[in-house]
């Protein structure tokens, strides 16, 4: 399995003392003989999620973006170690530019002068799955060519089977890993980085999401060239912007600050809700702006590669809990957990009102642009604990995105008031879902499969009548051999009945031959008693049916 990639990283684990991360009370006898060696190392790092972040930074890139996605569990971990895990920043040196042009012409099958009339060598940016380069297409456009790092399948497959492993050794050495699903947690993960490196999938979620907001004016998602496209390979439309985190920019071009964060929240509550697509790693090295008019700002997004969906029940139930939160009705919040199964049905709503309560009244005596709701929910999911919640993976994606579009847009505006916008938003996307407008929007979107289906009708009517008869001919088989079934039972218990009299007749009878006092006057009087009782238990034994 690579012993010597094992070793290098139980020295680091070591090194920075990572054995303070697991709980001391609880570790038996064995594991603590078998710590003492590493305790003989001096701490590096006071705390020990700044030691956890530096190892995962040492570890390399792929324990690095392990650790981003870890981040994103505040269910599973306390706050300073989740802050800290969201501090690991995705770089890594870029790999040879001669490399770089290998991949893509394998890829593209023909050399890079055919396709480009220019390639700059030295990378735009270079991250622990792919870098990307400037490029100007023979056709004119400038675009951006993003690369596949060359061996990486390779070393993530070893540390996939290494994280696997280290995953098994927790769950047998921690008594409590087992409420934290560090196996299901490595599985999460193994799926976001392998469909992170597959560029084609990237590309059909870019196209889907630039259909969404096309001509909107408030999300533009740069154009894909298919053409160059391929599972290592992807070439799209260069986009010109402002960095979401350079705020002091935005502030010198006279950007609408208020609009553009209010803006932030509705592009992520029409995804949701709405579109039921959404882009799910919005940090700032994703989101650029266009200030091209500064009092109409908008969003660029890039990078798709993570999306999220909701089924349509998760949609529901979140939708109504949101409102639920706004108007502070903690009851019915605690309901609908119960109703959706977020948390099991033995769940003692009253019980579980009163905690939600403990947990958002104090939150919502503060000022409302001083309250986060992230936190909020972050806050109800790591109570919600208590009473066995399940991780629910489409809803981790979204609060991780729900961090992400909070924090950035607090950055752009400070005093943003998330409910100012989100409140009226979902008010209005409840009323159109139980209107009776989206009644007939759904007859209209489904009227055209049901004509088409019209003249299956009567054999469907037909094949159903067929089914029922057999269903009914089937059950007056089956009670007519239940009925066969409880007489042969009637029958056996009569036998065992008559047995059981039979026996005690002629164990009567035995009796009177054979003690001697058997209350008759005469012998002859006890023989006589003696032979009807043993007839009579002769009949019951084997004649009577």
């Amino acid at each position: 399995m690579g012993s010597l990639r094992i070793l290098k990283i139980l020295w680091i684990v070591t090194r920075y003392r990572l054995d303070r991360l697991l709980p001391q009370k609880s570790q038996p006898l064995w594991l603590k003989c078998l710590l003492l060696p590493v305790k003989a190392f001096p701490i590096k790092h006071q705390h020990p999620a700044v030691a956890l972040r530096c190892a995962l930074e040492e570890l390399g890139p792929i324990f690095v973006k392990f650790g981003q996605v870890l981040s994103t569990r505040r269910d599973l971990f306390d706050a300073n170690t989740s802050d800290e895990l969201q501090k690991l920043q995705d770089q890594v040196p870029p790999f040879d530019e001669r490399l770089s042009r290998q991949i893509i012409e394998d890829s593209l099958g023909e050399p890079i002068e055919t396709i480009f009339s220019q390639f700059e060598s030295t990378p735009l940016a270079s991250a622990s799955v792919a870098q990307v380069h400037a490029a100007t297409l023979i056709s004119g456009e400038d675009v951006v060519v993003k690369v596949i790092r060359p061996g990486i399948e390779k070393s993530i497959q070893l540390d996939l089977k290494v994280m696997h492993l280290l995953a098994q050794i927790l769950l047998k050495v921690w008594a409590d890993a087992s409420r934290l699903h560090p196996d299901q947690i490595v599985s999460d993960y193994e799926k976001i980085i392998f469909d992170e490196l597959n560029l084609q999938l990237e590309a059909a979620n870019a196209s889907q999401l630039r259909k969404n907001w096309l001509d909107s004016g408030k999300l533009y998602v740069p154009e894909i060239h298919w053409d160059y496209c391929r599972d290592k390979v992807m070439v799209m439309e260069r986009i010109y912007g402002i960095s979401s985190a350079d705020v002091a920019q935005m502030h010198a071009r006279g950007v609408n600050m208020k609009k553009l964060a209010h803006l932030g929240v509705e592009i992520f509550f029409t995804q949701v809700f709405k579109d039921n697509f959404f882009h799910a790693d919005m940090h700032p090295g994703n989101v650029f702006i266009d200030a091209s008019d500064p009092d109409n700002p908008s969003y660029i997004g890039i990078d798709c590669a993570i999306i999220g969906s909701l089924t349509e029940d998760d949609k529901t139930y979140l939708a109504k809990n949101l409102l639920a939160f706004f108007n502070q009705d903690y009851l019915e919040v605690a309901r609908l957990h119960v109703e959706s199964s977020w948390v099991p049905a033995e769940t003692d709503v009253r019980e579980f009102e009163s905690v939600i309560r403990s947990v958002c009244e104090p939150i919502f005596q503060k000022p409302i642009k001083e309250i986060s709701f992230a936190r909020v929910l972050i806050s109800l999911f790591q109570t919600a604990r208590r009473f066995d919640m399940e991780v629910q993976p489409q809803l981790v994606l979204l609060q991780k995105t729900l961090l992400n579009i909070e924090g950035m847009g607090r950055q752009i505006y400070p005093d943003l008031d998330l409910w100012e916008t989100a409140a009226p938003f979902m008010e209005d996307w409840m009323k159109q879902r139980l209107g009776i407008g989206h009644v007939f929007e759904q007859i209209s979107e489904n009227a055209p499969k049901w004509i088409s289906q019209l003249p299956d009708v009567p054999q469907l009517a037909y094949n159903a009548l067929l089914e029922v008869q057999s269903l009914s001919r089937n059950n007056r088989e089956q009670t007519k051999l239940l009925g066969q079934l409880n007489k042969e039972l009637g029958r056996n218990r009569k036998q065992k009945n008559n047995s059981r009299i039979g026996g005690i007749a002629l164990l009567a009878a035995l009796l009177a031959i054979t003690l001697p006092l058997t209350g008759f006057a005469h012998p002859q009087e006890a023989v006589m008693g003696a032979s009807v009782l043993g007839s009579l238990g002769i009949y019951w034994m084997f004649i009577k049916p």
